[in-house]
């Protein structure tokens, strides 16, 4: 089975935009707007209010964790990219298919784009990911 590990690093994007996500002082502000209009009657149990302030908590150190992988996968990706400098490589990609050797990495895009230089002093821009095969460099 081929994994593409270090192609989905630098190109993958979060399915749900960074605005969508709540903010702890949202939270916060929407906790306080449901204690002032409570129902003196029917008070929300504190039980709830402490069930609520540990979910959210729990939520927040997901998001600060999964931000954290990203970054390590990006480092991750960025190093992959510059250890193959100097390496022969075969890469399958939208740019065409080829042996060279890997003269160039560039992260304009964020993502690891390859300058491969092939026998006929053909250059091909290629991602990190259509990397298919890499050889120890001459």
């Amino acid at each position: 089975m081929a994994i593409d590990a270090i192609g989905l690093a630098g190109g993958a994007e979060n399915s749900v935009p960074r605005n969508a996500s709540i903010a702890q002082e949202d939270f916060l502000r929407i906790l306080l707007t449901q204690l002032r209009f409570q129902d003196p009657l029917k008070p929300v149990d504190n039980q709830q209010f402490v069930a609520q302030l540990a979910q959210f908590s729990a939520l927040e150190i997901n998001r600060q964790q999964s931000e954290k992988i990203d970054t390590l996968l990006q480092l991750n990706a960025t190093g992959q990219a510059i250890g193959l400098i100097g390496h022969q490589v075969e890469v399958r990609g939208a740019s065409g298919a080829g042996v060279g050797e890997v003269i160039a990495v560039s992260f304009a895009t964020g993502e690891g784009l390859l300058s491969v230089r092939t026998p006929s002093a053909t250059l091909l821009d290629v991602r990190l990911g259509d990397v298919q095969l890499v050889q120890e460099g001459t």
